[in-house]
């Protein structure tokens, strides 16, 4: 899968499986816009992409602020010609349930992780109506599902399907492609910050890994490889799609194992 030509925009992509995406794309001829508030590491990603031969250019970008997105889409825009991808992984996650959750937190996991990925989108759509694109929102299993203690987080989630849906069927006939991936448990820095909350971080991780059938947990890049096969025109026949990438974690009757804690 080659995107010789193509100018694609990566939200989070200064770590996780926003880089991972954003660098299979550049390795694969695209011209990649890299939007993240990690001004260091988005360099650095962007750096290396370069190194390695891709093109790649990073823009310091809050994504829950809209005037911030659409400056950085246009920079984007002005640096590889009309966007033809748009990868949203800018996200979030936080703890509580509906009566320990403050407003703030809320607020605050709602325009990082839907309102960022509808102003991205915006942002993006006017370059691909009638020419063709594709959008791939990195969702999650709760957006299917849900665990303990992550109200925000698995609401912010669900919503995003329901924004992958609403904008795959209105745009369908403009040629613009729009799915969703749901990855399980992988090894991002946000997966390692939740389970340094806990007092052994290494029994949270080890307990992930066991929760799911192929007993383990993914790497950034297995779930970056089907963001780009659903980025391509070889999936010209799918949109409005919803990916589970959890190597079987849904599938197992019983789903997250409750502790004597919860």
């Amino acid at each position: 899968m080659r995107f010789d030509g193509k100018n694609a925009v990566v939200t989070g992509g200064a770590s996780g499986i926003g880089r991972a995406s954003a660098e299979i794309l550049a390795a694969r001829g695209a011209h990649v816009s890299v939007l993240d508030v990690a001004k260091s590491d988005g360099e650095q990603v962007c750096a290396g992409i370069r190194s390695a031969g891709g093109n790649a250019d990073f823009y310091p970008t809050d994504v829950s602020i809209a005037v911030e997105v659409e400056a950085s889409v246009n920079r984007a825009r002005s640096a590889g010609g009309s966007i033809d991808i748009l990868v949203v992984s800018a996200g979030i996650q936080r703890y509580g349930t509906a009566l320990t959750t403050p407003d703030e937190q809320w607020e605050e996991v709602m325009k990082v992780n839907l309102n960022g990925a509808w102003y991205a989108a915006r942002a993006c759509l006017s370059d691909m109506i009638g020419r063709g694109g594709a959008i791939v929102n990195v969702a999650s299993v709760q957006s299917l599902a849900s665990q303990y203690n992550v109200l925000a987080y698995t609401a912010s989630k669900h919503a995003l399907i329901g924004i992958t849906r609403s904008m795959a069927v209105d745009f369908a006939s403009d040629k613009v492609r729009v799915n969703a991936v749901c990855p399980g448990t992988v090894d991002t820095p946000m997966l390692r910050w939740a389970a340094s909350l806990d007092p052994d971080p290494k029994s949270v991780l080890d307990a992930c890994a066991q929760m799911h059938p192929l007993g383990r947990i993914a790497r950034p890049e297995e779930i970056g490889e089907v963001v780009a096969f659903l980025a391509h025109e070889n999936a010209s026949f799918v949109t409005g799609a919803v990916w589970t990438v959890d190597g079987g974690l849904l599938t197992l009757i019983g789903g997250t194992p409750r502790t004597e804690t919860q």
